[in-house]
């Protein structure tokens, strides 16, 4: 269902294992990404990799510097927040063109990773571990 109405930002949710990920998508040239009140290369201390996958949606739709990028995220560990930041900013993106979706599926971005941690058990060890068995 296309949009009628012209907002200057677009917001969603992204989240990965105990991370949440509240993305804004602002119409800016600036193209700066803002995790937490600090710059993404501060946040994610200069790691290429993390920081690749902030990019990946954009790359997908050759639309690199075009948006400002305000994200709160909490949570999880530096690769559970990227990709739960990664799949926010694809679905932020989706609100602003509807065009964008079937190129971001076919990129696969726009699964949910459901896989968390499983709990301990009582009486076990760990979440599956068990005692050792001794037949004698």
């Amino acid at each position: 269902m296309p949009k009628t109405t012209q907002t200057n930002y677009f917001n969603d949710v992204g989240r990965r294992k105990s991370a949440t990920a509240n993305v804004r998508l602002s119409r800016g040239a600036t193209g700066t990404i803002t995790i937490n009140h600090k710059p993404a290369e501060e946040y994610f201390v200069g790691s290429k990799y993390l920081l690749a996958k902030l990019q990946q949606p954009f790359a997908s739709l050759a639309l690199e510097n075009k948006f400002t990028i305000l994200i709160k995220v909490t949570g999880g560990g530096h690769d559970g927040q990227a990709e739960a930041i990664r799949l926010g900013i694809a679905k932020a993106l989706i609100q602003v063109s509807d065009d964008y979706k079937s190129t971001l599926k076919r990129a696969d971005l726009l699964g949910r990773n459901s896989r968390e941690k499983e709990r301990k058990k009582f009486g076990l060890k760990g979440a599956r571990k068990q005692r050792q068995f001794t037949k004698r």
